[in-house]
């Protein structure tokens, strides 16, 4: 808790200078940005910074964990990625996102009246969104349940928000560190993998992995 307020701090002080110098930088554009004639206090400038540290921190180390245990478990796809690592990379590390799917599920409030399948939608009501449901909906993909290193990147898994107005800002910059991840795994410790069950973390919201026993030869 004392770290994350002291990442608040600095990032409430850094909104507040680019508000009075601005530079040619990303904060400076945002913190002197309008819409509709408001601006982001520094509060709030700082909250978003929390938002982008945690979100990238949990999501993928969860999902380059769950990524080692599902090339245990499938030693051919492992083979497959491993052998031509270049090539196959981009979409074996979409393919890891969608199979483990690390977030669970996120809500939205329906800002009209609408209908979404066969549901009708009014104002104001909340809806759930399964990540998980999506990523293994067969109609979308062939053979949900099947880990496929080679898997088409259409249509897109819904683990990044597949697209449109919230799709996930830091989804190129997750993609890399799975993709360097994997590839110093490849290299140093080519024959990892993992030796027992992991210990799962208990919430409704991360699909997490708190422990997971590994050994290499």
């Amino acid at each position: 808790m004392a770290a994350a307020m002291g990442m608040f701090a600095y990032a409430q002080a850094l909104g507040e200078d680019r508000r009075a110098h601005p530079t040619d930088d990303l904060t400076s554009a945002m913190m002197n940005a309008e819409v509709e004639g408001e601006q982001l206090t520094p509060a709030e400038f700082g909250s978003f910074f929390i938002l982008l540290v945690v979100a990238g921190n949990e999501t993928t180390r969860n999902a380059i964990t769950h990524g080692m245990r599902l090339l245990t478990e499938h030693p051919d796809q492992r083979e497959i990625w491993f052998d031509d690592f270049a090539a196959v990379s981009k979409t074996a590390v979409d393919e890891i996102v969608r199979y483990a799917t690390p977030v669970i599920h996120f809500r939205r409030t329906a800002t009209e009246d609408t209908r979404v399948g066969d549901v009708d939608l009014r104002a104001g009501d909340k809806v759930v969104m399964w990540y998980a449901s999506a990523n293994r909906d067969e109609r979308a993909f062939e053979n949900p349940y099947r880990f496929d290193v080679r898997r088409p990147l259409q249509p897109q898994q819904a683990g990044f928000g597949a697209g449109g107005p919230h799709f996930c800002l830091g989804a190129n910059l997750a993609r890399r560190e799975i993709t360097v991840m994997f590839d110093e795994l490849r290299t140093r410790l080519p024959k990892m993998r993992t030796i027992g069950e992991p210990a799962y973390l208990q919430s409704a919201f991360i699909n997490g992995i708190k422990r997971m026993p590994c050994a290499w030869d």
